[in-house]
């Protein structure tokens, strides 16, 4: 019978996510020690930005204790090439899950990588920022055109959706994909549906804000969200999925919610108390809608003919799937030469941490898959 097989884990960033995919690996760990033959997952690190918890001896950690543990853990923080170094000599095949937001980190991809330490991660840093480091990670990645660990990175886009697979798989069995659509952010979803509803109503603008931020739709600044950064990090990875060197997030048009007078604003609070002296602007956008019996929504499209990538504001008839969103769902439309008029469409829970955690996980089983 062939013998057990031991995989070592390493998560970097334990917020709403990373605990939410700490949880699922408990469960995923569990069923894979019953499997015949058995996969023995082992958790030898966990972090946060400011503090470590790592097994220098590779025997897991605790499941149920991990995080008193890691708030009383003394052990000072490696820098990233000692994480690589330690991960590399692992006993055996060694995984990072990136669940962090942090540019560094996603630099670092491809040392991790050439080390054969394979990679899953939300982290949208590593995929969307210049051109030459998304060459670099999949020159070193095995699932790319390197030997070296793999790379999946399923919930950088849509959280838990399948779109970035959906994507793939369109391209490799040779469909032409020409135009990709979609509402990216659960955030703007949620801020568009109820400041201008299908039949009418909604609040002001600065209101709906607001209140996007009371619920924790937004990020901490609500102007991380209004720029339309987010987005446009999503369309980039898109885009070059579907074959198009974009070089970065800002090469191409993005429109900003964001008030050119309030963008030197020196908090979040001090936005959110001067919006609302802005409020016209958007409600002129309403009204003029509402006559041409449409609706506003914040969308990014990528012509793959045209080689055209953009973020901004667009007017949707009533009738339009995209106006027909519910709360913070995503919806992305891929109009391709197989599906002819009728788009493959995706659509769901584009945020929350249970979600992309699942997103992660799923990530994880095909890596796990994949290793021998």
């Amino acid at each position: 019978m062939p013998a057990p097989r031991n995989v070592y884990i390493a998560v970097v960033g334990v917020g709403g996510v990373g605990k939410a995919f700490i949880s699922q690996l408990e469960a995923l760990s569990h069923r894979l020690s019953h499997r015949r033959p058995p996969t023995n997952i082992s958790l030898i690190l966990v972090s946060r930005s400011s503090q470590i918890l790592f097994s220098e001896s590779y025997r897991s950690l605790s499941f149920s204790t991990w995080e008193s543990d890691l708030a009383s853990s003394k052990q000072p923080v490696l820098p990233i090439p000692d994480l690589v170094e330690y991960l590399a000599t692992a006993p055996e095949k060694a995984i990072l899950v990136d669940n962090t937001s942090n540019q560094n980190v996603a630099d670092c991809y491809p040392q991790f990588l050439r080390r054969g330490i394979s990679i899953v991660t939300p982290n949208k840093k590593g995929f969307s920022s210049d051109f030459a480091l998304w060459q670099d990670i999949f020159a070193a990645a095995a699932n790319g055109s390197g030997s070296g660990g793999y790379i999946f990175h399923e919930s950088s886009v849509g959280a838990g959706l399948p779109v970035l697979s959906t994507l793939k798989e369109l391209v490799e069995t040779g469909d032409e994909v020409a135009r990709i659509e979609g509402v990216f952010s659960g955030t703007m979803s949620f801020l568009f549906n109820s400041f201008m509803p299908v039949g009418g109503g909604g609040g002001q603008f600065s209101a709906e804000v607001k209140k996007a931020k009371e619920l924790g739709y937004t990020e901490p600044d609500p102007r991380d969200d209004l720029n339309g950064l987010d987005v446009a990090r999503k369309l980039t990875i898109l885009a070059r999925l579907a074959g198009l060197e974009v070089e970065s997030p800002t090469s191409f048009p993005v429109q900003s919610l964001i008030p050119k007078e309030l963008e030197s604003c020196s908090s979040g609070d001090e936005f959110l108390s001067r919006l609302p002296e802005f409020d016209g602007e958007m409600d002129k956008l309403k009204e003029e809608a509402a006559r041409e019996g449409k609706v506003v929504r914040f969308v990014g499209s990528i012509d793959v003919a045209k080689k055209d990538v953009k973020v901004g504001l667009e007017k949707f008839d009533a009738s339009h799937p995209i106006a027909a969103l519910k709360g913070s769902d995503n919806i992305i439309s891929f109009y391709t030469k197989r599906y002819g008029s009728n788009p493959l469409i995706v659509q769901g829970a584009g945020a929350g941490g249970e979600v992309t955690a699942m997103g992660v996980t799923g990530d994880l089983i095909k890596v796990l898959q994949l290793l021998h």
